[in-house]
């Protein structure tokens, strides 16, 4: 397109992640502390709550992608599934927090079922959103810049989930009635957001052709792009530690900052700064490569995070470090996912196939599996520390090792996977480079 894509397009596309950005925060930061501290619910019990209804969605989203696949062959577009998770999505994700009846074991089977529901309903959106970029423009820098709007927004969407709903589950008197309004008010605007761009995207064009495959066709098509995976992997792991980060922020702040209020704080500090970051890390990607930058903000995030440790109990200290990591936090979610559309489209001329579809079905299952793994290692933590759960009109004192306990969950375990996610990039960078060379000596050869 002459003159590249308009800033309404990329905005367009861009605003469905302050959708996706709520969802895949809000579950994470407070539906454990919910159901462990305004609900009573134990945590080991807390924790099954979270990962069952995401080991779900796991198996669901590349269904999903294969759907969407099919859906883009016949029609030349993936509206149909984007519009019905926009629209439904809102209302499930309101009612996991208006938990009707006053009981431990009601309040989890009421949350895990509604649960399941809305994250089937976000898969329904959040696959073929993802999508969409590879299908954006056949230009790699336009397709780099429908990314770096879509972190923005994402990030946006985040710092509304982090900031705004704590203060609204406060302002509504902080126990049930406070998170069933805040449910209503956060699920209200991320489905404004949502369909405003199903809407705003029906111009583009999806052609992963030339037919539709089924599911296990499109997965064996799939499997051979072992650049895809290796990024995954580490896309994985490092996606594990933030889940895990936002799983504790809020008993950091109750328990070791001996203020709730500060839950909003930290997660601002965290998550603010990475609109500001997003095009600084795009500039220096450019100058020194995405993979050489995704691995040192990767190294630098981990660096940050085990720095919080020795310095949990300063509240200055945190939201320094937490500020620090929200410069970290952008370049983790902006370089992986500007090289996923390059390598989707580098598989179309081994397979022949440019199944977007597939591959975000794939990336999306392992990403929901990590968001909600977070919470669960973080419940299994508290449980192996002897954490007491609680209602919220009687907190109780907490020993020593549940303390110990939360802290390195916080901070030391989210530290070690974002180390570990580096061999993996590196390991990326090394098969994209043959899968290259591969690419131009069979072009040479015809």
């Amino acid at each position: 397109m002459a003159g590249g894509l308009p800033r309404r397009r990329l905005l367009g596309y861009g605003v469905g992640s302050v959708g996706t950005g709520v969802f895949s925060a809000v579950p994470g930061l407070l539906l454990l502390y919910y159901l462990t501290d305004v609900l009573g619910v134990s945590a080991a019990i807390a924790g099954v709550v979270l990962v069952v209804p995401k080991a779900w969605d796991v198996l669901l989203n590349p269904i999903v992608g294969a759907a969407s696949d099919r859906e883009a062959v016949r029609t030349g577009r993936r509206t149909r599934l984007l519009l019905l998770g926009a629209v439904t999505l809102p209302f499930l994700f309101a009612a996991m927090f208006a938990v009707p009846v006053d009981s431990p074991g009601f309040a989890a089977g009421w949350a895990g079922i509604t649960f399941l529901l809305a994250a089937s309903a976000f898969a329904c959106f959040q696959v073929p959103y993802v999508a969409l970029p590879a299908e954006v423009s056949d230009e790699p820098s336009e397709r780099g810049r429908a990314m770096a709007w879509r972190v923005v927004c994402l990030t946006l969407g985040i710092l509304l989930a982090g900031g705004l709903a704590p203060a609204l589950a406060d302002a509504g008197g902080g126990g049930r009635a406070g998170y069933a309004l805040m449910g209503a008010m956060i699920g209200l605007a991320m489905g404004a957001a949502m369909v405003a761009s199903t809407l705003a995207n029906r111009w583009i064009p999806s052609r992963p052709g030339p037919r539709p495959l089924g599911l296990v066709a499109a997965l064996r098509t799939a499997r051979g792009n072992r650049p895809f995976f290796m990024l995954l992997g580490a896309y994985v792991a490092h996606t594990l530690a933030v889940a895990i980060m936002l799983a504790g922020a809020p008993y950091v702040a109750t328990y070791r900052l001996d203020d709730y209020g500060l839950t909003s704080a930290m997660f601002v500090c965290m998550v603010g700064p990475s609109a500001f970051a997003v095009p600084l890390w795009r500039r220096l990607s450019r100058r020194y490569g995405q993979i050489e930058c995704y691995a040192a903000g990767l190294m630098l995030f981990a660096v940050t995070a085990a720095a919080l440790y020795p310095a949990i109990g300063s509240t200055a200290g945190v939201l320094a470090l937490s500020a620090l990591i929200g410069v970290c936090y952008a370049a983790v979610q902006l370089l992986p996912l500007s090289l996923l559309p390059e390598t989707v489209h580098a598989d179309a001329g081994r397979t022949g196939h440019a199944q977007s579809g597939a591959f975000t079905g794939l990336w999306t299952a392992a990403e929901t599996g990590a968001l909600a793994l977070g919470p669960g290692v973080f419940a299994l933590i508290l449980a192996a520390s002897s954490f007491r759960s609680s209602d919220l009109d009687e907190p109780v004192l907490q020993p020593d090792s549940a303390l110990t306990g939360l802290t390195a969950g916080f901070t030391l375990v989210p530290a070690v996977l974002l180390l570990l996610s580096v061999p993996l990039v590196l390991a990326y960078r090394r098969l994209a480079a043959v899968h290259q060379r591969s690419e131009e000596t069979a072009e040479h050869a015809v």
